[in-house]
């Protein structure tokens, strides 16, 4: 049951709420998608965050699109499976910025 809830697309109000809580998280023209653009320090860290976020991503069965050029990051987040925008995706923007942090 948890699963399914997870994977319906995020719609209305409930979409706005979620959508709220991030921060430099902003909608995909054109796609039921989130983007947000991570810069680090140099390549040596920007490698480590999507190390960190690989082995999150992986135990979620859950994966972002994303491009590394040097200390740029650049992240999409939509559920496939849905057609768009989920709670997963939310998880896992808010799991990033967390590890972003770190």
């Amino acid at each position: 049951m948890k699963e399914t809830r997870m994977t319906e697309k995020l719609t209305g109000e409930s979409r706005r709420t979620a959508l709220a809580t991030l921060s430099g998280w902003a909608e995909v023209p054109g796609r039921d998608a989130i983007t947000k653009t991570f810069v680090f320090k140099d390549f040596n860290e920007a490698f480590g965050f999507m190390s960190r976020v690989a082995l999150v991503a992986e135990k979620r069965d859950h994966h972002p699109e994303w491009r590394n050029v040097y200390k740029t990051v650049e992240v999409v987040l939509a559920t496939h499976d849905a057609g768009g925008l989920t709670a997963k995706d939310i998880a896992l923007a808010e799991a990033m910025d967390r590890i972003a942090r770190i």
